[in-house]
């Protein structure tokens, strides 16, 4: 009788097993912001309600380069690739009902970040919040907008003066909040290996940290809190090892200057501290469905490894190659990182990868070929003298270069792109229109109606004070950001503060990177040289091309590689960079006495610039210059575009860029012959 059971043992349910502490989920974000304030704030909150943990709030471009909606620059690009910001009430608008002492915002601002943290505190202060107790992040990382996204607005070295301003005035006053978010994402989206990824990202943020030394704004027994501040915004691409390998290098890494360069000794300010989206770069408009599964496993890189995890996740969506996300698609990408971090039990285990040989060699070969990456931007001078002498993005276009020539020969698989390239019609992408938000157009006109009416009814003779408190504290030397916050409570406007700031520091335009040595990289180019030649014979000089990015869109990737292209076919090219009216592309085509015009457009705001452009040559009398053009374009737009007389319309589902080289001389050839 001995194995009978007692009466406990037989009534008592089965203990469930004990399972361990998990830890808090990092915080659950969506890159959002379009249209209005006022449209951007029903997101935001519809967002919220829907479980998101943080707001992260993107801009349009003339809100991040520093003009006003009613600005000629800004011209079909309000309201198209984020929210136009124009003045506090367009700030009290966009975080209407939502209180700022209880939100972790992060907003994606680099050339105006002062002027919209000034916006954002002075909102705060209305709403009775104490400053001290604010949480959040400006990007405010300059260094990669030289390099890779164009949304600056004035050389490195005063850039860097407000950067080092920023970051005083938030140790000093904003405890909590993260005043620069040294950004490799966009390095990434450029073309960056891992290891080029790593060393620019660093050598940036030692640049910030080399300024703000200098400076002396911050007392010295506060640097190292300076240093914990300090935050980076990464990006993880499909390459699964690789990514989370990059990750960890990154965490080791950032520890190893902390200690070395810095002599910061306690370990919480040499954490680490990163934020990530996942790649848009490699997301496709071919079988779009399947951006579904590269986001899922490109988020696994950032957060299976707990040493190395996300203190912050934005993930796109899944039709981001196609336009702008509907916020069904925003939902789909924030249920994703919900499931992984509340239904699955990541969070209740230690480091995964601790102890596994394979990694720490990727980690160590990582971090190797960094520290000589970085030894070589220091021998220069550091960042800005990379910036200056153009290396740091040379060294982009070619890196992206060898990755656009891997897919086109397919050594590089892609697929749905050039593999497995057979398909089913999608039912994401039929019945709604396109699958993808548009903007209505009329957003512009009453985005400058609002500014108008904001301008008649405020203050002037305040806001003429402030802005001569501006440029005197920028001519002097002085901290910007007080003078920034009594500009933002007076009614001054984002156009305002910038054409001030660009008077004083002035205008800057970066190098391209687009070298002039032909390179022979790229399949059938000899075939396409010789159609270039017989072109060029045929029209009794050298084949032109103008390759143009109108608007504010600083993404030049896509025109730096189809211009190097060009040039290694043995066309003539005029490239200038980015940030050109349509009046100026017509006029270089004038002077230059180009026979092709290439435009390069991905914010969205494709058919109003290139309709500008074309009325613009036929009143010039050139209108049988062919013209293309190549972005994010939806099929629909594509023939609003030929409508208007473009020759043809690229996507980036036309990944054969030799193809397209030929195309164009073939194009040329025969509009000669016409």
């Amino acid at each position: 009788m001995t194995d009978q059971a007692t009466p406990e043992a037989s009534t008592a349910p089965a203990a469930r097993p004990e399972r361990p502490e998990r830890d808090r989920p990092w915080l659950i974000r969506t890159y959002s912001g379009h249209s209005s304030a006022a449209a951007s704030n029903a997101l935001y909150r519809s967002n919220l309600a829907k479980g998101q943990t943080g707001l992260s709030v993107a801009f349009d471009l003339p809100t991040q380069t520093g003009y006003d909606s009613d600005h000629p620059l800004a011209k079909g690009e309000v309201g198209k690739v984020g929210v136009p910001v124009n003045h506090l009430g367009d700030m009290r608008a966009l975080f209407d009902q939502i209180p700022l002492d209880q939100m972790n915002t992060s907003m994606t601002i680099n050339a105006t970040a002062p002027w919209l943290l000034a916006l954002y505190i002075a909102l705060a202060e209305e709403q009775g919040a104490d400053p001290s107790k604010l949480m959040g992040t400006v990007q405010n990382d300059i260094i990669k907008e030289y390099l890779s996204r164009g949304t600056y607005m004035f050389p490195p070295e005063p850039s860097l003066r407000l950067i080092g301003d920023v970051v005083a005035y938030t140790v000093n006053h904003m405890p909590k909040w993260n005043p620069t978010n040294v950004c490799s994402y966009h390095l990434q989206e450029a073309g960056a290996t891992p290891e080029q990824e790593l060393a620019f990202a660093l050598a940036t943020a030692c640049a910030v940290l080399d300024t703000v030394k200098a400076q002396g704004q911050v007392a010295e027994a506060d640097f190292a809190r300076v240093v914990g501040r300090i935050s980076f915004f990464v990006n993880a691409g499909i390459r699964f090892v690789t990514e989370l390998c990059k990750m960890r290098a990154f965490t080791e890494l950032w520890d190893e200057i902390c200690r070395t360069r810095y002599g910061v000794e306690d370990p919480k300010f040499r954490r680490f501290r990163y934020g990530v989206q996942v790649n848009s770069l490699g997301l496709t408009e071919q079988q779009p469905e399947n951006n579904v599964y590269r986001i899922l496993i490109e988020m696994l890189a950032v957060v299976l490894s707990k040493k190395a995890r996300a203190r912050a996740v934005q993930l796109p969506a899944w039709n981001e190659a196609l336009g702008l996300p509907r916020p069904w698609d925003q939902q789909w990408s924030l249920r994703l990182q919900q499931i992984m971090a509340q239904e699955t039990d990541l969070l209740e285990y230690g480091d995964l990868f601790d102890g596994s040989p394979v990694v720490q060699a990727k980690v160590d070969e990582l971090k190797d070929k960094a520290r000589a990456e970085l030894e070589r931007i220091d021998a220069m001078g550091g960042a800005v003298a990379a910036i200056d002498n153009a290396y740091m993005k040379r060294k982009l276009v070619e890196s992206n270069g060898v990755r656009t020539v891997g897919i086109e020969s397919g050594e590089q698989v892609v697929i749905g792109v050039n593999a497995y390239t057979e398909t089913e019609p999608s039912p994401l992408t039929t019945g709604d229109g396109d699958g993808i938000l548009k903007v209505d157009e009329r957003v512009e006109a009453e985005q400058i109606a609002a500014l108008n009416a904001w301008r008649d009814g405020r203050d002037q003779t305040a806001v003429d004070a402030a802005l001569a408190e501006l440029d005197a504290a920028a001519r002097d030397g002085r901290n910007v950001m007080g003078p920034s916050i009594a500009l933002a409570k007076a009614g001054g406007t984002t156009g305002e503060w910038g054409e001030t700031l660009r008077r004083v520091f002035g205008d800057y335009r970066a190098p391209t990177g687009v070298g002039t040595a032909m390179h022979d990289s790229a399949a059938d180019l000899a075939e396409v040289r010789a159609q270039v030649d017989a072109v060029s014979e045929r029209l009794g000089r050298r084949l032109k091309f103008l390759v143009g990015k109108p608007g504010l869109d600083g993404h030049s990737n896509g025109a730096e590689q189809i211009a190097a292209r060009a040039r290694d076919s043995g066309m003539e090219v005029v490239y200038e960079g980015i940030r050109l009216t349509p009046a100026e592309i017509v006029n270089a085509a004038v002077e230059e006495g180009v026979h092709v015009i290439g435009l390069s457009i991905l914010s969205g705001s494709h058919v109003a610039l290139v309709r500008d452009v074309m009325e613009r040559l036929a009143r010039a009398g050139i209108a049988e210059v062919p013209v293309v053009v190549g972005g994010i374009i939806p099929p629909a737009d594509a023939e609003t575009l030929k409508a208007a007389g473009v020759a043809q319309v690229y996507t980036p589902k036309d990944f054969q860029i030799t193809r397209i080289m030929a195309e164009i001389a073939a194009l040329v050839d025969a509009r000669a012959a016409a």
